[in-house]
């Protein structure tokens, strides 16, 4: 069975790209063509498409996507608390899921959320690799048997640190902050003490080999990501997105599905330029961006940040934004950070498509706004991201003023009856139509 790049390439419309065109409203042939140039993905491992997966499309064609990392760690591990972060992923509307734990029984983790998650899922299989080995031990045939394991399982797409190079290391010399990726540093250390290039780079073909027999797709990882702005758009990162535009081409060459993810902390100057050489360097390739984190001093707040980041990402070229939980930087997200994280990056992903005129992103908006000026406090909470947190809030508002239902609330605690503009416009356009007062009328009289 071909991959969905190959399939396209050779003009055959899959089931998934049908799937995909009928959910975003395009034309199918539209999402082939985009397919078989490698600017559009559908992440779908062959074997979880027998159980429970929806396809979804990646690519600068279709809406901004969102993915949301969850995952246990060395000193926190709870097979129920992760699939309550995934729950509250999905409920809260994630396109994407990545599972990154490194605690704990792995394949049993995995198995089990896997078995709940109807949307794509992603590992960063160096992590399992690297557990409960000396970073030293590793080689290509526990890489390839830990890859396999993954795939058989159902994965939908691999973070593959290859563009990690040896002769990248000295650039790191100047930097504020170093290697901030897991991967990037566990890879770095391997190869320091070896004094050997980069396993993943060197045994690449038999990765794309084995990655397109289930269909896995690649996401090419940013192992030298700058961890603070201070460190952003520099030499290392640079040297490393040119490998990866090299291991774009080889895996779309060997039928392999590509994205490649990208910065990291960027300050806000940088997004637009960052975008723009990924997909020169990257021929156009999903660009799969963390964040980006525009400011370094608000831990705690940094969904807020990268929020910022992922608007001007998206707006500029990124097709896929990775949440940031406001517990990054600071521990484990629980369930509570993750629908925070989600919901930020789903706001950050809207106003970007809103602001690039992608086909029907305004609509729901305009829904919402008449809604909102007709007092419809139903159709309100449902048009908007969160409905929840909307109602509970205008709840509390109502108790405020004391109204017991939502109908008979035609005004909220923030202005009051007296001052409420909403309520004032409705009554000006009621008074204009009794009257029969018209724009026309108005004119010929002055």
């Amino acid at each position: 069975m071909a991959t969905q790049l190959q399939a396209a390439r050779t003009g055959t419309v899959t089931e998934q790209a049908k799937f995909v065109a009928e959910a975003e409203n395009l034309d199918v042939e539209l999402v082939r063509e985009n397919i078989a140039a490698g600017r559009l993905i559908i992440p779908a491992n062959k074997l979880h498409l027998k159980t429970n997966l929806a396809p979804t499309g990646i690519g600068r064609a279709l809406s901004t996507k969102v993915n949301a990392n969850i995952g246990t760690s060395s000193v926190r591990s709870s097979v129920e608390a992760e699939i309550e972060k995934l729950q509250a992923a999905l409920a809260a509307g994630t396109d994407a899921v990545m599972d990154l734990s490194t605690g704990g029984n792995l394949d049993d983790i995995r198995e089990k959320l896997l078995a709940l998650c109807p949307v794509p899922f992603g590992t960063v299989p160096i992590y399992q690799v690297i557990e409960g080995r000396n970073v030293e031990d590793i080689d290509g045939k526990i890489i390839l048997e830990i890859i396999e394991k993954q795939a058989k399982q159902g994965v939908d797409f691999f973070t593959i640190h290859a563009g990690v190079l040896k002769e990248h290391l000295p650039l790191l010399e100047k930097r504020v902050a170093g290697l901030v990726s897991r991967g990037g540093a566990l890879l770095a250390k391997w190869m320091v003490y070896h004094n050997k290039q980069n396993p993943l780079y060197e045994m690449f073909d038999d990765l794309c080999d084995m990655m397109g027999e289930y269909d896995i797709c690649f996401s090419l990882g940013d192992g030298l990501r700058p961890g603070c702005i201070a460190d952003a758009t520099d030499k290392a990162q640079v040297a490393e997105l040119r490998t990866l535009g090299e291991l774009t081409q080889r895996a779309q060459e060997k039928g392999c599905q590509v994205m490649v993810e990208g910065p990291g902390h960027v300050p806000f100057n940088q997004i637009q330029y960052n975008m723009e050489i990924q997909q020169q360097i990257c021929g156009g390739a999903p660009f799969y961006v963390l964040g980006p984190v525009v400011t370094d001093i608000a831990p705690g707040y940094d969904h807020i940040t990268s929020a910022i980041g992922g608007t001007a990402a998206a707006f500029y070229g990124a097709s896929f934004l990775c949440y940031v939980t406001p517990r990054e930087h600071l521990g484990l997200p629980n369930a509570d950070d993750v629908r925070a994280g989600v919901i930020a990056a789903k706001i950050a992903a809207h106003a970007a498509d809103v602001a690039r005129g992608l086909k029907g992103a305004a609509e729901q908006d305009k829904r919402l706004s008449i809604a909102r000026t007709n007092l419809d406090w139903r159709a309100h909470f449902d048009e908007s991201l969160d409905p929840q947190t909307a109602e509970r809030m205008h709840l509390e508002a109502c108790k405020e003023i004391g109204a017991k239902e939502l109908p008979s609330a035609d005004y909220c605690s923030m202005c009051g009856r007296q001052w409420c503009s909403v309520r004032i416009n409705r009554e000006i356009r009621e008074a204009i139509a009794r009257r029969g007062i018209s724009h026309k009328a108005t004119k010929a009289r002055s």
